[in-house]
């Protein structure tokens, strides 16, 4: 569902006054302004407001709030349960009872203004499938318009994305790049991790050089793309038959990183044969021994 002028509703808390708008001047009036009771539109206030004002709705109605995700919010009636998902004005939102998403629909179209968008097929670049026996969430149009924004339609592919014995450096000899552009191509391929998660490492290398970006980390950013380029139908598959026994896999490269002798760790969850959370990154801590390594990755998994 998408929620119309939804900033418009957003009780704010604080004092606000604007000039009186373009148009609609009275000039009786003079030089006096008006003090805000709801958002606008342009308020800094705005997003906080409208947040406050959705998930007090929420909470009073029966939802409870996500203590690590708190846009997340879930009601529980008898056996079944609705989880509504808030992303600014849109909201996603599933049951295991038809009847309780009527209702939710019937309850938040009694407050606000809104607009029902049918069943999940597109959301902030993702694209949904659901099927009888799971749901396929894949990037395959966001990967399409990459390589044609970055000019790798005509390239050739290649298998693998980065050898995990490469051991890139800050090339302090190496030409310097257009900054912006290189953090561009890295923000690009940062979201694509959303359903991507085999090109997850080589993004968390890559990413480490934005301050001062040369040729040879473009090449291997771009790298990733060629990648991308012969396989962009990927995604992940989330089958409705199977288990809900929580397994976490963890591995790390020791002192890794050339020039500060971090090691970079993965981990990954499954949630029976269902992949749910993932991420590759650098240690905080620098390691004396791969035990210690070993057991910080642990840790964090």
């Amino acid at each position: 569902m998408d929620i119309k002028s939804a900033f418009l509703n957003g009780l704010l808390e604080e004092e606000v006054y604007v000039e009186q708008p373009p148009g609609f001047e009275q000039k009786t009036l003079g030089d006096k302004v008006y003090k805000l009771n709801k958002a606008l539109y342009g308020l800094k206030q705005a997003p906080r407001a409208w947040y406050d004002t959705l998930s007090q709705f929420l909470i009073e109605n029966g939802f409870t709030k996500g203590k690590v995700d708190r846009t997340l919010f879930r009601i529980q009636d008898g056996e079944s349960i609705l989880l509504v998902q808030i992303y600014v004005d849109d909201i996603i939102f599933g049951s295991t009872n038809k009847e309780l998403c009527g209702k939710f629909s019937n309850l938040m179209q009694g407050k606000f203004e809104m607009s029902m968008m049918g069943e999940l097929t597109f959301f902030l670049g993702l694209q949904v499938k659901q099927l009888k026996d799971g749901t396929f969430i894949s990037q395959t149009k966001y990967t399409r318009n990459l390589m044609k924004k970055f000019g790798m339609e005509e390239k050739s592919s290649v298998k693998i994305s980065m050898n995990t014995s490469v051991k890139m450096d800050m090339d302090a000899d190496g030409k310097a790049v257009d900054q912006t552009r290189y953090r561009t191509l890295i923000g690009s391929l940062l979201y694509l991790t959303t359903s991507r998660p085999d090109i997850t490492f080589a993004i968390g290398v890559c990413e480490r050089f934005q301050s001062a970006p040369k040729e040879s980390h473009v090449t291997a950013a771009k790298r990733v793309l060629k990648c991308l380029k012969g396989c962009q139908e990927v995604g992940l598959w989330y089958p409705k038959e199977g288990g809900f026994k929580l397994i976490g896999y963890s591995d790390l490269d020791y002192a890794g990183c050339r020039f500060d002798r971090k090691s970079t760790l993965g981990t990954c969850q499954m949630l029976g044969n269902r992949l749910v959370s993932w991420f590759s990154k650098k240690q905080y801590s620098i390691a004396t021994c791969t035990a210690e390594a070993e057991y910080i990755a642990e840790g964090s998994c």
